[in-house]
């Protein structure tokens, strides 16, 4: 699995398996991994791993998160990249032994090429339904031999809005109530549960843990909100 190794002015702390789906990082005692420091907020920041990969998120810090020196909001979290928190470091280190892809480990085919959350150029969540909705697109490289797919909002004020599933992954929901995450792999796109006591609707039955696959024509329900998936012909 993957981990983290914590250094303070180049001297190594502890090392921490990242073997939860959410690993968080902050002052406060509730935290999975607590560091006591002014310069760290309460609730800093969250390492979110899915399938084989695993995404940093700044939790609204004050003084900020930064990776491999870049001020970062959502990322994607490749093999040695460097987490630094005020003076404390955090290096991410991939399962590399699962995913023998070289030193530098791209996101895994699951996560590869839909549209996403975590945008591995280090750009910020893009709005595209509804305000109470979150959908948030990172930029990655397009799978040629993929139909490309297709979310169309059926309900909201926005209804007749098309998100196209076209690079990364994407996240689909209201955090803290329902969140789904839609992936795209080789042999097609697949629907999983992120985040909330209840998981998305495919054809008005709740998928259950795990990736969900999506056919041309299903009709999806994510925080409350309907919408049809289709393959661009």
């Amino acid at each position: 699995m993957p981990k983290l190794i914590l250094s303070m002015d180049g001297l190594v702390l502890k090392e921490i398996a990242l073997d939860k789906e959410k690993v968080s990082i902050g002052r406060k005692p509730n935290n999975d991994i607590q560091i006591d420091n002014l310069a760290i907020s309460g609730q800093h920041a969250l390492i979110t791993t899915i399938l084989d990969d695993s995404f940093l998120e700044d939790q609204n810090s004050t003084n900020g998160t930064y990776l491999n020196g870049q001020p970062v909001k959502k990322s994607v979290l490749r093999n040695n990249d460097v987490i630094e928190l005020g003076k404390y470091r955090l290096k991410f280190l991939a399962d590399v032994k699962r995913r023998p892809r070289g030193d530098r480990v791209e996101p895994s085919d699951a996560l590869r090429s839909s549209a996403g959350a975590f945008a591995d150029q280090r750009s910020d969540a893009t709005q595209m339904l509804p305000p109470e909705v979150l959908a948030s697109v990172t930029a990655e490289q397009e799978e040629a031999d993929l139909r490309l797919g297709i979310i169309k909002v059926l309900t909201g004020p926005t209804a007749g809005r098309e998100l196209r599933l076209a690079k990364a992954m994407v996240t689909l929901g209201k955090p803290g109530v329902q969140v789904a995450v839609i992936t795209r792999r080789p042999q097609g796109y697949f629907i999983a549960h992120a985040e909330g006591g209840t998981f998305p609707q495919v054809n008005n039955r709740p998928i259950e843990a795990g990736a969900h696959p999506l056919g041309d024509g299903d009709i999806l329900e994510i925080a409350g909100v309907r919408m049809a998936f289709s393959l661009a012909d």
